[in-house]
């Protein structure tokens, strides 16, 4: 007698109640908390990193890199505007990569846009431990309790659900941008245009007062021209969890980039034209080096800490909800996407939080920088490639925003992209090495266990069975 099969357990791939258990809490944010997300995220950059540049580029390789890493994240997010109103889910990159690219360019993707995001906290939690001790903050002296302290801080917080996370972020974002104005304020006085030549011209190719370091100069300054936008591109991350996606998402990366740019832009000249480039070019708090001593100056320099937080904060949600989509799918461990009763990925938060304060251990906050534009600069290359063959593959997709100039503009985005990709192994190949190695190891895992156990029934996994079942129908 043939045994009669047995039904799935309820909680098995694919059922009701394995999705029931990974939902994230839909309708929260709205346009203006989305633009928050985007400018939190980054906001950091515009306080510290981007100065070393002026190391690799002077003034003038460093501003060519900047407006250059500028057009590719704008022509970016508008690919990305056009994408996320179209596949609205947590996995962001890796959903669009998923649905042109297939799951191997998909976890590709996904997996980049993980190790950018996984990283950078780790790199702006040093330079926060560095903050803290500079001010000598509740006396602390050894960084390592810092980075403690505000994994499990902000962490503890996106427990709590996204919609008091994204209203804290917007909140901090909002005084970090306040305390950027005021510098730029007080910097005017001291600005002199002789102070942003006063490094000396080396020998190389193309040298001048502008390009110090010659035309090589203004490649070696693209990871720190990228640094002022990085991680704008995490918005789609929270289509989820939007109002409204379609019109939300689009409008709010795009305010964002908006305003990061101007940014960008104003705090390159002014730091540079005040406290000059020499001195600048070797300072881990720029603002704050460029102003004469005094109250504002002593009150940039908490507001940088602000700014740090801001990103910190904003990233670790952009990781949770990389890792969150990629779990749920199969593509990691499935435990990871489980959520809690405010709709909040506990280990999808915890787990990359310990890899992360791990690696501040290591103290090696600029490697750790490095490290997260590589995986940065890789994802825009499989984002934008993704942006191109969706639009040659899948004319008809529904899409309520769509990209002005089309695959133009993002074809645009793509050479910068292969080119920061290329810049990064020329400023720091340790960086980019180690980079490559931990993603190595990922695909290792996707080849030989996950990509023999996804979950279709994920929403990214059915975006990509729907197309294909539209391929058959033609």
């Amino acid at each position: 007698m043939t045994a009669e099969p047995t039904a799935p357990p309820s909680t098995a791939p694919g059922t009701s109640e394995y999705l029931a258990k990974r939902q994230l809490r839909t309708g929260t944010a709205g346009w203006t908390l989305l633009a928050g997300l985007g400018v939190a995220a980054v906001i950091s950059g515009d306080y510290a990193g981007w100065n070393f540049g002026l190391a690799e580029g002077g003034f003038g390789g460093l501003l060519i890199a900047t407006v250059l890493m500028g057009i590719m994240y704008t022509a970016m997010v508008f690919g990305l505007a056009e994408l996320g109103s179209a596949l609205p889910t947590a996995g962001g990159g890796y959903t669009f990569a998923r649905r042109a690219l297939g799951p191997w360019g998909g976890y590709a993707t996904g997996v980049a846009v993980l190790l950018e995001y996984a990283i950078a906290p780790a790199a702006i939690a040093t330079f926060i431990g560095g903050y803290v001790e500079s001010l000598g903050l509740f006396g602390i002296t050894d960084g390592w309790w810092v980075y403690l302290a505000v994994y499990a801080l902000f962490i503890g917080v996106h427990l709590m659900g996204v919609g008091e996370a994204l209203k804290v972020m917007l909140a901090i974002a909002a005084v970090a941008v306040v305390g950027l104005v005021l510098f730029l304020i007080g910097a005017i006085p001291d600005f002199d245009a002789a102070n942003l030549t006063d490094i000396v011209p080396t020998d190389a190719a193309g040298a001048s007062d502008w390009l110090p370091f010659g035309l090589l100069g203004i490649w070696a300054a693209f990871p720190f021209g990228i640094w002022f936008f990085l991680a704008v591109e995490c918005v789609p991350l929270a289509s989820e969890e939007a109002k409204d996606p379609a019109r939300a998402m689009p409008k709010g990366i795009l305010a964002a980039m908006a305003v990061l740019a101007t940014l960008a832009i104003l705090m390159l000249v002014f730091t540079t034209g005040a406290g000059g480039a020499q001195v600048i070019s070797e300072s881990a708090n720029p603002p704050v080096d460029a102003l004469q001593p005094g109250t504002l100056q002593t009150v940039v320099n908490y507001m940088g800490l602000v700014g740090l937080v801001a990103s910190f904060f904003s990233i670790v949600y952009a990781y949770s909800r990389q890792t969150f989509a990629l779990s749920r799918a199969g593509y990691l461990p499935r435990a990871l996407s489980v959520t809690n009763s405010r709709k909040a990925p506990v280990l999808a938060l915890i787990v990359p939080g310990v890899v992360g304060f791990l690696l501040t251990l290591t103290g090696q906050g600029a490697t750790l920088l490095n490290m997260a534009v590589f995986g940065a600069a890789v994802s825009y290359v499989l984002m934008m490639v993704s942006h191109i063959v969706l639009r040659r593959r899948e004319p008809d997709l529904e899409r309520p925003y769509r990209t002005p100039g089309g695959t133009t503009t993002t074809s645009i985005a793509l050479v910068l992209a292969v080119l920061a990709v290329l810049a990064t192994f020329l400023v720091d190949p340790l960086a980019a090495g180690l980079t490559l190695v931990a993603f190595a190891l990922f695909i290792a895992y996707f080849a030989f266990y996950s990509r023999h156990h996804l979950v279709a029934s994920a929403p990214e996994e059915e975006f990509a069975a729907l197309a294909a079942a539209a391929d058959d129908v033609r």
